[in-house]
């Protein structure tokens, strides 16, 4: 696995660890599981309810803190500056450490038009050691114009849904040219039919490799960093183990042409829905 350079001279593997519902003891083990196999970014968020979670398999592990990306994120109730700032802090408590690797605002949420505030609120954030690097969630390009135009930094990440029912090809390509790096939420799908797709399976007979696999593989090879989330020890270590061959030309299209216009698995448009 290589690192990929993020704008601000940070590095990111190419690959990393969702959290989402991981909760409680169990979400603490299968954390320490997937830092043992060797995942070095770890995707929380505020409203996941788990940084609490995140953070005692962090210590638990006995991993040196600096081999560990933390990823957490800002809710869309706290993007006024003040209340922004507060809750970075809170996410630093409750992870238990002395600063946050990545941090996110979660969704633009445009009718309360505060992005930008929370914006400035992480720039102060990273600015005082809080945070090493900042991004988004969500956002579509004319939410990060305007990001660039009223503070001149862009972010160095935009975490957005991609998968094979919803390729987003016009958005890694306003990234590659920002030089933001693509992140994918439900990079499977969420276990929906995408993992059961008879085309998949068909490449992934070819390569000897499970659907899974290849779908990873298809977002590494695309320039994104997918983060699925397992707590199968065996799972967690197929998941990562899709750098010993590539996908020709050919399989890369197939899976591109299996996008929808609309294929958000909940119907969560960037451009309308709000987040509490």
């Amino acid at each position: 696995m290589e690192n990929l350079n993020m704008l601000d001279s940070q590095v990111m593997p190419q690959i990393g660890f969702g959290t989402y519902k991981l909760n409680g003891t169990h979400g603490v083990h299968a954390i320490i599981n997937a830092l043992k196999q060797g995942y070095h970014l770890l995707d929380t968020a505020y409203n996941y309810e788990n940084e609490g979670t995140v953070g005692r398999a962090i210590a638990n592990s006995h991993i040196s803190r600096d081999q560990i990306i933390v990823t957490s994120k800002l809710p869309g109730r706290y993007q006024d500056y003040d209340a922004a700032l507060t809750a970075i802090q809170e996410s630093i408590y409750r992870l238990n450490v002395e600063y946050i690797d990545l941090y996110l605002i979660h969704w633009p949420n445009p009718k309360q038009e505060k992005y930008i505030e929370a914006w400035k609120a992480l720039i102060a954030a990273q600015k005082a050691g809080l945070i090493k690097s900042i991004g988004v969630c969500n956002f579509l390009p004319e939410h990060i114009e305007r990001l660039e135009k009223e503070t001149g930094i862009l972010p160095a990440v935009n975490q957005i849904e991609l998968h094979p029912y919803f390729n987003q090809k016009a958005m890694i390509q306003y990234h590659n040219e920002k030089g933001i790096i693509t992140q994918a939420w439900s990079p499977l799908g969420r276990a929906s039919e995408v993992i059961n797709d008879k085309d998949i399976a068909t490449i992934a007979e070819k390569y000897n490799k499970t659907i899974p696999q290849i779908i990873l593989k298809w977002h590494v090879q695309n320039g994104v960093v997918p983060i699925p989330k397992s707590t199968s020890i065996s799972r967690q270590i197929q998941n990562k183990d899709i750098f010993d061959f590539y996908l020709e030309s050919e399989d890369l299209d197939k899976i591109d042409a299996l996008t929808q216009q609309d294929g958000r698995l909940k119907g969560q448009d960037p451009a309308t829905y709000e987040e509490y």
